[in-house]
């Protein structure tokens, strides 16, 4: 990944926004390496970067509650900052079609449900989100 770099090219810009997420992902990356007390492999900063982008997003839930519209669009730009280290995201027709697979696999009934979710989410390499996921799931074992 090429975080520092684009930290650089942002301090360049004056950028507060991409300094501000870049800056919080670094530290949050180097909190991860302390605890794991080693580097962390291209996956683990991969997971990092979702745990960070899904703080944002929860962010963005409760400040839009609260009305708080100046927060919610600095929580948006900072969370597509994150977002383009992560891979393409699959389509929500992707989704269910990966869904409807797994289902068919393991010949799921309604009492399935966390089978099916693990397996879609292990066949999707983060490339969706849980909540998609969990949303078509229940929907198809109906």
């Amino acid at each position: 990944m090429h975080i520092d770099s684009d930290l650089k090219a942002a301090l360049l810009e004056k950028d507060e926004v991409k300094i501000s997420a870049l800056r919080n992902l670094k530290a949050e990356i180097k909190n991860v390496e302390i605890e794991k007390q080693h580097a962390l492999s291209d996956e683990e900063v991969l997971d990092v970067v979702r745990r960070k982008v899904k703080q944002h997003r929860d962010s963005i839930d409760s400040f839009m509650k609260g009305g708080r519209a100046d927060l919610v669009d600095r929580e948006q730009a900072q969370m597509a900052v994150l977002a383009k280290y992560l891979p393409q995201q699959l389509s929500e027709d992707e989704v269910k079609k990966l869904v409807s697979e797994v289902i068919a696999e393991l010949r799921a009934a309604p009492s399935d449900f966390g089978k099916v979710m693990k397996e879609v989410l292990a066949k999707a390499g983060g490339r969706t989100d849980g909540s998609v996921v969990s949303k078509i799931v229940k929907e198809k074992l109906k």
